[in-house]
């Protein structure tokens, strides 16, 4: 779904024009459209991924290593 946002943006789209169009696939609001605070959220988050990639590779990094130590036990 973020993917499709970012191209649909990219041409000028608002987030508003956009919404409508999505489809949650799975979970809870399966069938249903995201809101658009929840389409802002994924573009904030994919912005600051995009600004800071050495942060996000070593909390994926930290978040693994916490995930095996606790496999460990």
């Amino acid at each position: 779904m973020l993917h499709t946002v970012l191209r649909r943006r990219a041409m000028g789209e608002p987030v508003e024009q956009i919404q409508p169009d999505l489809i949650i696939p799975i979970g809870k609001r399966k069938g249903r459209s995201p809101s658009p605070a929840s389409i802002h959220r994924a573009l904030a988050e994919h912005d600051k991924a995009q600004a800071y990639p050495e942060a996000v590779a070593q909390a994926r990094k930290d978040f693994a290593n916490l995930q095996a130590a606790e496999t460990e036990h």
